[in-house]
C-alpha cells in the first residue's frame, strides 16, 4: 500500500512527541551503555598493543569499520529487547545514524585503503557521506517511504521489460555496495601478499595481488551489472565488440597490461632494482599493471610503460649482482712517481666508507695528457641507491688529501706561445693628425 504524502509530517509529529518522553532517558542511558559496550568489545579484539592503521579498526578505534558495526548490531538487539517495555523513540534515531555511520566508515576507509594519496576519492568520500546523512534524515522524518513510492512511479519500457527510477537507484547502490566489498578484499589481500617481502618475492607477490584485484574487480563488476538488471547473456556480444576494440584502438594499453605482468613474472625487473632506461637512471620504487616508476637519486621520477621496459634495451645494473663500477680521473705533473704512487691511492680509497675490498679499487695511468699524467681510479660499490656523487667526493677528498701530504703537484694548464717576428717593411701605423 502507497505510503500518502501527509504520513511524513504525521511520523515526524510522533517522533518529536515521543522523545520528550520520561522513557526516552532509559534509552538514551541503554544506547550510551551499548556504545561504551562497543568499545570495550573492539578494544579487546584488537589487542593492547597499538597495530598499524587499518580498514576494521582505524588509528583510535572509533574510527574503523568495526566499531560502528558492533555498536549497531548492540542497539538494534537492545531495541528489540526493550520495545515492548518502553516507548521506542530515541532508537528511531539510533539506528538509522549508526547504520549511515557504518556505510561512511566503511566506503571511507575502503577508498584510501584501494587508491592512497588519489585526489578524486576526498571527492567521492564526501558525496558518499552527503547521500547518507540525507537518506537518514528521509529516514527518521518517514518521507523516504513517500520518495521510494514516488520513484517507483516514474517508468519507461526497455524492450520487453519495464524499469522504474527506484530500480535503477536501488540497483546502482546495489552496484556500489558490491564494488566496495570487492576492493575491500582486493586491498587486504595486497596488504597481506605485500607484507614483509623483498626482493623477487616482492615482484612476485605484486604480481599476484595485481591478479587477484582485476579478478575481484570483474566479478564484482558482474554481480554489479546483475544488481541493476542488465543481462548477463547481451555481454557476449558486447565482449566481441570490445575484443575488436582493443585489438585495434586500445592494442597498447593492452600491450602495457600484459608487459607488466610478464615483467613481475619472469623477475627481469624487480622492486629495488637500479636500471637504465633512455638515459635516465634510477632505482625501481613500483611496478604496477600498466607502468614502471624508476626514481633517480636527484628525487625525479620517471613513469616508464612496461611495453617500453619489454622491447627496447634496459641495463639493469643489479638484476645478478649489485656491484657497480664506478671512477674518477685525476692529473699528476710529470717527473711524478706514478707507480709508487698508484699503491698509496689504492690504499687510501681502501678506506673510503662504501667502498669495497673486493673487488679492490685499482689506479691505471690511462693518458699522457697536455698538462700532465692522467691517472683513471676504478673502485666497486655495493648499494647504488644510496647515490655515487657523494661515494665519488669522499674518494677525491681522500686522493686529495694524500697528495697533500706527498707533496704531489696537481699540473695547471700550460700553453706555450710562439711570437713571429714582423716581415721586413710590416710596420703599424700611428695615429694621423
Amino acid at each position: 500500500m502507497a505510503s500518502s504524502p501527509a504520513a511524513a509530517p504525521k511520523d515526524l509529529q510522533d517522533l518529536l512527541v515521543a522523545i520528550v518522553q520520561p522513557s526516552s532517558l532509559i534509552e538514551a542511558g541503554v544506547i550510551v551503555a551499548c556504545l561504551g559496550l562497543a568499545w570495550i568489545l573492539v578494544r579487546l579484539v584488537r589487542g593492547p598493543r597499538i597495530p598499524e592503521a587499518s580498514i576494521w579498526f582505524g588509528r583510535r578505534i572509533v574510527d574503523g569499520v568495526l566499531f560502528p558495526v558492533v555498536a549497531l548490531a548492540l542497539v538494534y538487539g537492545a531495541r528489540l529487547a526493550v520495545q515492548g517495555l518502553v516507548p521506542i523513540a530515541v532508537f528511531r534515531v539510533a539506528v538509522p545514524v549508526l547504520l549511515s555511520l557504518v556505510i561512511i566508515r566503511m566506503s571511507v576507509r575502503v577508498l584510501s585503503a584501494a587508491f592512497p594519496g588519489s585526489a578524486l576519492m576526498r571527492a567521492a568520500e564526501r558525496t558518499i557521506s552527503w547521500l547518507a546523512w540525507i537518506a537518514v534524515v528521509l529516514w527518521i522524518t518517514g518521507a523516504l517511504p513517500v520518495l521510494l513510492d514516488e520513484l517507483e512511479g516514474i517508468q519507461w519500457k526497455l524492450g520487453g521489460s519495464t524499469l522504474s527510477l527506484r530500480q535503477i537507484l536501488e540497483g546502482t547502490l546495489s552496484a556500489g555496495f558490491v564494488m566496495m566489498v570487492a576492493l575491500w578484499i582486493s586491498a587486504a589481500l595486497e596488504a597481506r601478499l605485500l607484507k614483509g617481502a623483498v626482493g623477487e618475492r616482492l615482484s612476485l607477490r605484486k604480481a599476484a595481488s595485481n591478479a587477484v584485484r582485476a579478478l575481484l574487480l570483474f566479478v564484482g563488476l558482474l554481480v554489479a551489472l546483475s544488481s541493476v538488471g542488465i543481462d548477463l547473456t547481451a555481454l557476449s556480444v558486447l565482449g566481441g565488440a570490445l575484443g575488436v576494440g582493443i585489438g585495434f584502438g586500445l592494442q597498447k594499453l593492452a600491450a602495457n597490461y600484459v608487459s607488466g605482468f610478464v615483467i613481475l613474472a619472469e623477475r627481469s625487473l624487480r622492486i629495488g632494482d637500479f636500471v637504465r632506461v633512455d638515459n635516465f637512471e634510477g632505482h625501481v620504487t613500483d611496478i604496477t599493471t600498466r607502468y614502471t616508476v624508476i626514481r633517480a637519486p636527484n628525487g625525479r621520477e620517471s613513469i616508464v610503460p612496461n611495453e617500453t621496459l619489454i622491447t627496447t634495451r634496459v641495463e639493469n645494473l643489479s638484476l645478478a649482482d649489485r656491484n657497480m663500477l664506478l671512477s674518477t680521473v685525476v692529473q699528476v705533473a710529470y717527473g711524478t712517481d706514478v707507480q709508487t704512487l698508484r699503491e698509496h691511492i689504492v690504499e687510501r680509497v681502501r678506506t673510503v666508507p662504501r667502498v669495497l675490498a673486493d673487488p679492490g679499487p685499482a689506479a691505471h695511468l690511462t693518458a699522457f695528457a697536455s698538462d700532465g699524467l692522467e691517472l683513471t681510479v676504478f673502485f666497486w660499490i655495493a648499494d647504488p641507491e644510496n647515490g655515487q656523487a657523494n661515494v665519488r667526493s669522499g674518494v677525491n677528498l681522500a686522493i686529495l688529501a694524500l697528495f697533500e701530504e706527498r707533496g704531489v703537484e696537481i699540473p695547471y694548464p700550460q700553453r706555450v706561445v710562439h711570437l713571429r717576428a714582423p716581415a721586413h717593411g710590416d710596420g703599424v701605423a700611428g695615429p694621423t693628425g
